[in-house]
């Protein structure tokens, strides 16, 4: 089957129903022979796209993730990221914010961790936290050392929308391409993967009772994510939203919206310069000596 990365794109100013759109889809692949065949093949990909990325220089990929608990945002980064050389990508979870980090607006956290041109940067959640965690919990705004006065004002969750489509236009004008997805599992599939959690010593760590407690504030998530992502997916940086009830097709779906950003960039090999070109043939004749 082919996948159209356009289909889980969510239009600039649609207002988003997630209990509207599928966590699984369609089966892409007939079977797990096929579908390990598919993503070698995208990774395989997404490795000569990442060499032209870097060597042409010109523009950087900003790769956001975001999820419920247990959406498969850590797999996927693993799986669809294998083949790309490590020196042209970097991987950033974001936590709970450190005392440095409070004392600072919203976004700075995030803005030192920005890639560089000819690289692709990954956010494992991001400043969508702050619309998010902090939305459903909004006694953690005390922790940032608001006044009471902003902690109090109706608007502060759009002004933080605003904050964020502004800001990121802004990479957008300065050659940062913004691609974001939400992993967008169900309540049932999340239970199921935090059981698969007891019963594997070795995934057992992922597991916490703040984990279980948050179960309980679903469908303030699920508010909470409608907002921003219909207040923030916009033509330079959209939203993505990826069926992943089943973590095969997730991924596969994952590294085609990767791999069209990219294409989108038409990276290539920078041309070889007249002066280039004379440097060249100077090297080749001190080196058949």
């Amino acid at each position: 089957m082919t996948i159209h990365s356009k289909t889980y794109q969510v239009s600039p100013g649609k207002k988003l129903k997630l209990g509207e759109l599928p966590t699984v889809g369609p089966k892409l692949t007939k079977s797990k022979k096929q579908y390990q065949k598919l993503l070698e093949e995208h990774v395989k990909d997404l490795s000569a796209l990442q060499q032209l990325h870097y060597a042409s220089n010109r523009h950087a990929l900003l790769v956001i993730f975001q999820g419920m608990d247990a959406a498969g945002k850590d797999g996927a980064i693993r799986h669809v990221m294998s083949g790309i050389n490590p020196q042209g990508c970097e991987v950033y979870s974001f936590k709970q914010p450190s005392t440095e980090e409070l004392e600072h607006d919203f976004l700075w956290r995030t803005t030192g961790c920005l890639p560089e041109r000819g690289r692709i940067g990954i956010f494992n959640r991001s400043y969508y936290e702050e619309v998010l965690v902090v939305r459903v919990h909004p006694e953690q705004l005390r922790e940032e050392g608001l006044s009471k006065q902003l902690r109090d004002d109706k608007s502060k969750w759009e002004d933080r929308y605003r904050s964020i489509a502004n800001f990121e236009e802004h990479l957008d004008r300065n050659s940062t391409r913004v691609v974001k997805m939400f992993l967008h599992i169900s309540k049932d599939e999340q239970r199921r993967r935090f059981l698969a959690r007891i019963d594997d010593p070795g995934k057992n760590w992922k597991l916490s009772l703040a984990d279980i407690r948050e179960r309980k504030f679903w469908n303030d998530y699920v508010r909470a994510y409608e907002e921003c992502i219909s207040a923030t997916s916009t033509h330079r940086a959209p939203w993505y939203v990826v069926p992943a009830d089943d973590k095969d097709d997730a991924r596969l779906i994952v590294s085609q919206i990767v791999l069209d950003a990219l294409r989108e960039l038409k990276p290539s090999y920078p041309e070889t310069t007249r002066k280039h070109r004379a440097e060249l043939k100077a090297i080749r004749k001190v080196l058949a000596k």
